[in-house]
């Protein structure tokens, strides 16, 4: 709710005390339904541990890069080549993890979409990893 949205941003924003001493901050995302597997994968931070009222998670890297595939823009592009680098992206991986996404999208309105997401895939797989483009399966109206 938009109080409940305050109250977060009030207490952890990005002018708060807590960005201020953890030099992270909460941001609280409206803009599009994301392209992720249906289930997500969540992971703990360990450097955030100690705090008292909230659990934190991250996003597996993996589904941050599906994630990322569907606005593509050169910041996304940017942001896949760093994880690339530092040898983030298990290829096959990404691969299992795109394919559940698409899945998951090919049932809906979202689905037309779906072959500029292969594209960059390919793009990722072939410029960045530098391993051939995987087959992704769609409906065959989408072919």
């Amino acid at each position: 709710t938009p109080e409940i949205s305050a109250g977060l941003l009030a207490l952890a924003g990005k002018e708060s005390g807590l960005a201020v001493k953890y030099r992270l901050y909460l941001d609280i995302v409206k803009e599009a339904i994301p392209f992720l597997p249906p289930q997500p994968v969540f992971l703990p931070v360990a450097a955030l541990r100690g705090l008292k009222n909230f659990e934190v998670t991250a996003l597996d890297v993996v589904d941050v890069v599906v994630s990322k595939l569907k606005r593509f823009n050169p910041n996304d592009a940017a942001d896949i080549r760093a994880m690339e680098e530092k040898g983030l992206i298990v290829p096959g991986k990404l691969t299992a993890r795109f394919q559940a996404a698409a899945d998951a999208y090919s049932m809906d309105a979202r689905a037309e979409d779906l072959p500029k997401y292969v594209r960059n895939l390919h793009t990722v797989e072939r410029d960045f990893l530098e391993v051939p483009e995987s087959k992704i399966i769609l409906p065959e109206w989408l072919q």
